[in-house]
């Protein structure tokens, strides 16, 4: 088990790739915080994990919010003696020109998707630096690195979260703890399934290996980031995306 005895949280644990991810830490030996604004889907995702014997607590978390997030971050030391794993999961997305983006929907986008990894990651690092060490690893994204038509502000949140990890990364790494992110591609999940078959299929074509990402394979990207496994990786954006930005 290569996360054998470590503690993790999962923010936007409930379902899609952090649902994934929460499955998988458990089923390599951690003990998983699966945090998430939906209480609903949170709690059953952490309860099925530990009907199947597994060490796993539900904590609602606004990533958006100061006070919510140290409270997140002091549930999981409170519960499980402290915290090894920050998986900084939780975004959302829009398609919209910036002259029809309103100031709110860019607002919401950024809190969510940049100062919500800002929050995760300060009060894990305060966290990590009290243990001295630690890992985090961020959802970045493919297009925090390319542009993409009237993609606005998730393109630039992403952007952001991409070289916050950089920063991060090489702020740190002396310190014993280990910042990096994964930038998927288009990932098969209930947002890529809602879209019209055309729609989807444009998607598919963009990505050379002819398919949609699994969540399942950016879980295991995480994994190797969080592991031991990626001892002498730091600052990395890690492409997960079926050669979509190689070509």
């Amino acid at each position: 088990m290569k996360l054998l005895g470590r503690v993790a949280i999962v923010t936007g644990g409930a379902k899609g790739i952090g649902k994934c991810v929460c499955q998988l830490f458990a089923e390599e030996g951690a003990a998983v915080v699966v945090a998430d604004l939906d209480v609903e889907t949170g709690q059953m995702a952490a309860d099925e994990l530990a009907a199947n014997g597994h060490k796993a607590a539900f904590v609602k978390v606004d990533v958006t919010k100061e006070e919510s997030v140290k409270g997140l971050v002091k549930a999981a030391v409170d519960t499980f003696g402290k915290l090894d794993i920050m998986i900084a999961n939780a975004g959302i997305a829009e398609t919209i020109p910036i002259h029809n983006l309103s100031l709110e929907t860019w607002n919401r986008t950024i809190d969510v998707n940049l100062t919500g990894v800002f929050l995760t990651n300060k009060y894990a690092i305060e966290q990590m630096l009290f243990q001295g060490y630690g890992v985090i690893v961020n959802t970045a994204s493919m297009l925090g690195h390319i542009g993409r038509n009237e993609v606005t502000s998730y393109t630039a949140s992403k952007g952001g979260v991409a070289n916050l990890t950089r920063t991060l990364g090489v702020t740190y790494a002396s310190k014993g703890i280990r910042v990096n992110a994964v930038c998927p591609g288009y990932i098969d999940t209930d947002l890529i399934r809602n879209k019209s078959p055309e729609a989807k299929e444009e998607l598919i074509r963009l990505h050379p290996i002819g398919r949609l990402g699994q969540p399942e394979e950016i879980a295991k990207a995480i994994l190797f980031l969080a592991s031991d496994d990626s001892s002498f990786v730091c600052g990395a954006n890690l492409m997960v995306d079926g050669g979509f930005t190689a070509q």
